[in-house]
């Protein structure tokens, strides 16, 4: 098995800078829009088969180190008793949303590994065809609760830190809720066949580092806690984060992910020399020309200077009207420069 992801996160040495793309499989591949036309977002995550299908498409055509599951950070809610759909144009939608005390309190834990054994079995189904390490994944506590507090995608996230100032005590039992079943179902994955494991904090960066350290930072860090006795390299990503960097490396992880708002070597300073890094290419370079792209790829890759640590991404997910040419451009160029 090609490795050198694995070593990167561990902060070994490898033969050249390893490579993935959060969101390597999407709309931007052709292969993926033709299962879409056919099948729903949850249909594919939902079917072991066609989720298995999907996390190869990338693999199979770009010069990837790692696949990442195909998967929905959202699919915890519905076992939980917070249904959703997904809304063409909208994105996800919770309807009812949780906003009040007492739908906080009747909210359900349950047993990941049947709940949503069908993400397991994608997993045990891919490690039987890859070739390159799976990284499994799971929303943060802040993530999954912005998400059904607001109801979908927010700009402000105004109701979410309105419970949080306004109902602390209510806000931590739901934030330990997330973490708690988060922390069981990464570990699910990872006795499924994962061989690594992101934590997405995708929207951790509307809060400040006092308010990260009050109301995150005690519950992402019990997921990372739980896990990291099972072994295996973990990763915590969010976007916006320049300002609280440090605490996301007290919160936990192996790797942590820098996005495009920071240069690689000043996040990398903040995050500590102890840590691997992960990123931070602006996911918008690669809708311009290609000679551009790679020059800010070869900025990041400078900054990293080679040290051992650093897992080459964008700063976020590839976007859906990426040209799938200047992916496989991209990854090419990394693989190509000198360690």
């Amino acid at each position: 098995m090609n490795d050198r992801f694995l070593r990167a996160c561990r902060r070994e040495p490898v033969d050249m800078t390893p490579v993935w793309f959060m969101r390597q499989a999407g709309r931007y591949m052709a292969s993926y829009r033709a299962i879409r036309d056919h099948h729903t977002l949850l249909d594919i995550c939902r079917n072991p088969e066609l989720a298995a299908q999907v996390t190869l498409q990338p693999v199979n055509e770009i010069e990837v180190d790692a696949a990442i599951l195909f998967s929905d950070l959202l699919l915890p809610l519905e076992p939980m008793g917070i249904p959703f759909d997904f809304v063409k144009g909208e994105g996800p939608v919770i309807d009812p949303p949780v906003r009040t005390v007492e739908r906080i309190d009747g909210l359900r834990r349950f047993e990941p590994r049947e709940s949503l054994a069908h993400v397991l079995d994608t997993i045990r189904l891919l490690r039987t065809q890859l070739d390159v390490p799976l990284i499994g994944f799971a929303g943060a506590p802040f993530t999954l609760a912005s998400y059904a507090i607001e109801g979908g995608p927010s700009s402000n996230y105004a109701r979410t830190k309105a419970l949080m100032y306004g109902e602390p005590e209510a806000w931590h039992r739901l934030a330990d809720t997330f973490a708690t079943i988060v922390a069981d179902y990464l570990t699910a994955q990872i006795e499924a066949g994962a061989q690594a494991v992101q934590v997405f904090d995708s929207w951790v960066g509307a809060l400040s580092a006092r308010d990260y350290r009050e109301f995150v930072l005690p519950h992402t860090q019990k997921i990372f806690a739980t896990v990291a006795p099972l072994g295996i390299p973990t990763l915590h990503f969010g976007t916006g984060t320049t300002t609280i960097l440090a605490e996301m490396r007290e919160a936990g992880g192996d790797v942590i992910g820098l996005d495009w708002r920071i240069p690689l070597d000043d996040g990398w300073a903040q995050v500590g020399d102890d840590r691997a890094v992960q990123g931070n290419l602006d996911p918008t370079l690669l809708l311009g020309p290609v000679e551009r792209m790679l020059r800010g790829a070869h900025d990041v890759l400078q900054r990293a200077g080679g040290r051992p640590g650093h897992i080459f991404n964008l700063g976020h997910g590839i976007l859906p009207s990426t040209d799938l040419e200047h992916v496989r451009t991209l990854a090419h160029f990394v693989h190509h420069q000198t360690a």
